[in-house]
């Protein structure tokens, strides 16, 4: 009898798109796709904290080099696309949050919030899957989404909005491209220990419902939500599009 075989959770030979790249969870991202073996593409608007985080994972041995782009420019994505080779994997950390009172939301707030993780993220999946159809390649595509896509959260109306819609728009590209062999997927993390995590935190009454929330009993780390992306990048979840991946301690558990 032959047994069944593990698929391999290896990347080598794959190359990767990381949005967000420079800081926090993106840079995760960037570190377990590059250590799974692939070439990584790390992108951020700003160069010089993206190339001084390139720099230090050239240094530990990876394959790896900058895109300075700003997801926002639908322009700047088109032409990127169609300048290089179809990627194999792009992961979109990139996003954007400004919590307050829903009944002291502003327009300029709720156009910045959207524009970000909702339209940014709609026309980069676009152009990746365009680009991996041209190639006659099939692909992976990673949303960083939220827990927050799911539930909803306090002064948080604006931004569970926009990752509702993530969550909606992502299932939808799923069943279109599915028979391209094209997956897209998205990890939905709870509050992760990064700086922009870190306001949050600081507020005695959110990180107590915060921790009350979390079954795990503990804030979320960059290393939590790294073996989810490559699981979701790799051959391991050949049939897994169309999915959140919760990374969220039980919080949507309820």
């Amino acid at each position: 009898m032959a047994l069944p075989r593990t698929p391999s959770f290896r990347l080598d030979g794959r190359t990767a798109l990381v949005t967000g790249a420079s800081s926090g969870i993106g840079l995760g991202c960037a570190v377990a796709l590059a250590e799974a073996g692939a070439h990584v593409v790390c992108a951020a608007r700003g160069a010089a904290r993206l190339n001084d985080a390139v720099a230090e994972m050239a240094a530990a041995g990876f394959s790896v080099e900058p895109l300075t782009l700003d997801i926002a420019n639908t322009d700047a994505i088109a032409v990127e696309f169609q300048a290089r080779a179809a990627f194999d994997v792009v992961v979109n950390s990139a996003g954007l949050a400004r919590h307050s009172a829903a009944l002291e939301s502003t327009a300029e707030d709720y156009d910045a919030v959207m524009g970000i993780n909702l339209r940014a993220a709609h026309f980069l999946s676009v152009e990746s899957a365009r680009a991996m159809r041209a190639a006659g390649r099939k692909g992976s595509i990673i949303h960083i989404s939220s827990q927050m896509g799911h539930v909803g959260g306090i002064d948080r109306s604006v931004y569970a909005a926009s990752k509702h819609g993530l969550e909606g728009m992502v299932k939808a590209m799923a069943i279109e491209w599915g028979p391209l062999g094209i997956r897209i997927n998205t990890i939905c993390p709870t509050f992760i220990r990064t700086p922009l995590g870190a306001q949050t935190l600081a507020i005695p009454e959110r990180r107590a419902w915060i921790e009350d929330k979390i079954k795990l009993g503990r804030v979320g780390e960059i290393e939590d939500v790294m073996g989810g992306v490559v699981y979701l990048a790799s051959d391991a979840s050949a049939l897994v599009t169309g999915s959140a991946l919760m990374i969220d301690g039980g919080w949507t558990a309820d």
